[in-house]
């Protein structure tokens, strides 16, 4: 209910719900306090993939009572070790087309197949779980053309830091991004993943791609070939602003502290000695991202004054690497291969040592 006008207030309904356990918790007695017998939309999925490390009692408490409440108000749940919820509810669920909401703000990863997916709080996902529908404000919608192709070694993490040089960590605050142009279908499901799910990182409200061919073949190769359905922007469609990032001249880009919106050439510091490397989080955690770095690290040992993590983002890319040979590798380097949750993205492990710079693949 409500009119599609920027800043207008709108009413929408939910087919897909995504909830993660730390923020699981709250959001589960919000929702037992309304009263409400069972889910009221089409699809929802608990997943446990942040407080993992069970260190005493209470976390494997709550991924019991998380059980319990999936089990009793029909919601799937995915136990600890299947994977970061992101990556997951891609190989699994997101459909084209279709609305999610997560209570968690890189929910937006999902746009990757052509799905609007927003990240909310607890109380509004309850809310929404129980029928009630979402209540938003209608964001700018925004126009990013792509043209051209990466260059070797310029990922497509360097197309979201890119976005986040131009528009910093407030800038895209109440506005949706939508991708397109010849350079969409130069990228993989899980690379617009990583666009995608950093988008939160500019304060955007949601970013999605089209529902293209490459999308199709990715539902196809993960079983799902009937939940695609084409989705994408009208020939000429209009936007309430327009950006265009030419691929062909974008560099490898890294964030600098203290912010996502640091975004620096990695020439500019190229050479900074540095202490700890982690790959993973639920960006560049894909089979072909740790397939690159496999590859860099093939017969070559990671220097004795840096510890190095990697962590695959789902139990299907662990399965992937081992099968490959990349597992192999990686631990024939000296990294530390650690289970596919979130871990020390969220602050879970691997504190660096204070002062030394440590290099992250992270989103935040």
């Amino acid at each position: 209910a409500g009119t599609l006008e920027p800043g207008a207030d709108l009413v929408v309904d939910v087919d897909q719900i995504l909830i993660e356990d730390a923020t699981g918790s709250m959001c589960a007695m919000q929702f037992e306090a309304l009263g409400v017998d069972r889910v009221a939309v089409p699809l929802a999925v608990l997943y446990v993939d942040h407080n993992v490390l069970q260190v005493d009692h209470r976390n494997m408490d709550e991924h019991r009572y998380l059980q319990s409440f999936a089990a009793r108000y029909g919601l799937h749940y995915s136990r600890p070790g299947n994977g970061i919820s992101h990556y997951v509810h891609l190989e699994r669920f997101a459909r084209p087309g279709e609305l999610l909401l997560g209570a968690d703000s890189h929910s937006t990863m999902a746009g990757a197949v052509g799905m609007v997916a927003l990240g909310a709080g607890g109380l509004d996902v309850a809310v929404a779980m129980a029928g009630y529908g979402l209540g938003i404000t209608v964001p700018t919608v925004v126009g990013v053309e792509l043209r051209g192709a990466l260059p070797p070694w310029v990922q497509a993490k360097d197309v979201i830091l890119e976005l986040l040089r131009r528009y910093g960590v407030r800038g895209g605050a109440g506005r949706a991004f939508e991708f397109h142009g010849e350079g969409v279908a130069t990228l993989s499901v899980l690379e617009r993943g990583s666009i995608c799910n950093m988008i939160t990182e500019t304060g955007g409200t949601a970013a999605v791609f089209p529902a293209d061919e490459r999308v199709q073949e990715w539902l196809t190769a993960q079983g799902r070939a009937g939940d695609h359905r084409p989705v994408g922007p009208e020939p000429g469609a209009d936007y309430d602003e327009t950006v265009v990032i030419d691929l062909d001249a974008l560099e490898p880009l890294i964030a600098v502290p203290h912010s996502p919106g640091d975004v620096v050439a990695v020439r500019e510091v190229a050479g900074t000695p540095v202490a700890q490397v982690c790959v993973g989080s639920s960006v560049n955690s894909s089979y072909e991202d740790l397939a690159v770095v496999g590859a860099v690290l093939r017969d070559a040992v990671v220097h004795p004054a840096v510890e190095m993590t990697v962590t695959p983002g789902s139990r299907q890319i662990l399965d992937r690497v081992s099968r490959g040979g990349v597992y192999r590798e990686l631990v024939a380097a000296g990294a530390r291969m650690l289970e596919p949750v979130c871990g020390p993205c969220i602050g879970v492990g691997q504190a660096p040592s204070a002062g030394v710079p440590s290099v992250r693949t992270f989103n935040r």
